[in-house]
């Protein structure tokens, strides 16, 4: 499964010493694009420039234990089957020394000329 690191940013903490809820989102975001890009070679930014946008369509976040300065993050990612052909699930996990901090299920798509796609690479997977 793939993984990705993160110290948490000092400036995410807010006055009760954790991080605020909405940073959560963001490390979320900064691993599923690492994902995309190291597990199957999908450059956002490229893409992006030939017309192809990977936006997500809807989330959903469970939040399991607070995140605290000073603390590393882990987050994990893997994707699953959606209902629909044309979207996909990206799993992700963020844990603090092993414990889950947060939980999260994106709904995930290619727009391609505006219609939506999955990459036959991210198919394979599924």
């Amino acid at each position: 499964m793939f993984s990705k690191s993160y110290a948490v940013d000092p400036q995410h903490i807010d006055f009760q010493g954790v991080m605020d809820g909405l940073f959560y989102p963001f490390y979320f975001e900064w691993a599923r694009h690492a994902y995309f890009s190291e597990e199957f070679g999908i450059n956002l930014d490229q893409l992006f420039e030939l017309g192809h946008m990977y936006v997500v369509l809807e989330y959903r976040m469970k939040f399991k234990k607070s995140v605290h300065r000073n603390e590393t993050v882990v987050i994990t990612c893997h994707v699953e089957k959606h209902e629909k052909p044309t979207r996909v699930n990206v799993v992700q996990k963020m844990f603090v020394d092993g414990v889950i901090a947060a939980e999260g299920n994106f709904v995930c798509t290619c727009m391609i000329k505006g219609r939506p796609s999955i990459p036959q690479v991210i198919k394979n997977l599924i």
